[in-house]
């Protein structure tokens, strides 16, 4: 599969995710084996109104590469011009957001609202690919309920507009994060087009993604499975490989990866407290560990840096 000058082979991607995968957690995912990242997803609007927060979040490192931006809006020229602003942050492919099922996304028609309006849908992309020379990618939904899906003349016309990567996450908008991705749609889809699709939806563990990689998708990309496991994209590299296992990471790693991704966050994080805005992280890190009530509730308490660093380092160091 090739993305502007990168071309990879079975590429696992990191799911952009609001107030999630912000530089930090795209850094960490990085170092755990991820191929791809995606910047959290960042309005037109405030881009063409050059808002500061807007420009912080579309910040990204070499060491992410390849990493797209992607943007979220309903108005044609807001997202030509917005492409071109994030051209200047030097990202690898600009991507577009229409799958966001969120209510007042798509009130606006934007995200998933696209799907309702797909005249609208198809200026919106071809505007954005006027407005950059990188390459514009795409990701969406299978259609706004199970009664309207209309997926496979989507993505022709995705391909049509110039798109060059069509990532589908195989729900409607109306089921959000409810019930089961349909995979099936996945071949359907690959053999409608020619530019590589990456599939998305319900990939939490290696053998998930290998299932995805066999309905003929050319890359994968993991979200919320990322959340709770950021091993899980070397996990799956290793069985994709071998078609072995490897052991869980134990919890002294799971707490050093913990103390290394807090770390980072308070490096880059634009805000007062970053410690406290990392609390929602640690459910990820220390989910299914036994005898951790304690800990967690301090670590609730606390909004230092070094006192979160040496609480966690304490809990690991007892289980030495």
């Amino acid at each position: 599969m090739k993305i502007g000058n990168h071309t990879l082979h079975q590429p696992l991607v990191l799911a952009p995710m609001e107030d999630i995968t912000d530089l930090a957690f795209r850094l960490v995912c990085k170092r755990t084996g991820v191929d791809i990242t995606v910047t959290e997803f960042t309005a037109a609007e405030a881009l063409i109104r050059h808002i500061p927060k807007a420009f912080k979040k579309i910040e990204i490192q070499d060491e992410e590469r390849p990493a797209g931006i992607q943007l979220f809006g309903s108005r044609p020229e807001a997202m030509k011009e917005a492409a071109a602003i994030a051209e200047q942050f030097a990202p690898d492919f600009i991507d577009i957001n229409c799958g966001c099922w969120v209510k007042n996304h798509v009130a606006r028609l934007e995200g998933a609202g696209l799907l309702k309006d797909l005249k609208l849908f198809e200026a919106v992309v071809r505007a954005t690919v006027s407005g950059t020379k990188l390459p514009v990618t795409v990701k969406t939904r299978l259609g706004w309920d199970e009664n309207s899906i209309d997926i496979i003349n989507i993505a022709k016309m995705i391909e049509d507009c110039g798109a060059k990567m069509l990532t589908l996450h195989c729900r409607t908008r109306s089921q959000a994060h409810r019930g089961f991705a349909d995979w099936a749609w996945l071949e359907k889809v690959k053999k409608a087009i020619s530019i590589p699709l990456v599939g998305n939806g319900d990939i939490i563990t290696p053998q998930d993604a290998k299932t995805m990689f066999e309905t003929g998708c050319d890359g994968v990309m993991i979200g919320r499975g990322a959340v709770s496991n950021p091993w899980i994209f070397r996990q799956t590299k290793h069985f994709l490989k071998t078609g072995e296992l490897q052991d869980l990471p134990s919890v002294n790693q799971k707490i050093s990866l913990c103390i290394e991704h807090l770390k980072l966050s308070c490096q880059v994080k634009a805000c007062k407290k970053p410690v406290v805005a990392f609390r929602k992280h640690y459910a990820g890190y220390l989910g299914g560990l036994q005898n951790i009530s304690h800990l967690r509730a301090d670590l609730m308490k606390i909004e230092d840096l070094d006192a979160a660093v040496s609480r966690l380092t304490e809990f690991g160091d007892l289980l030495t």
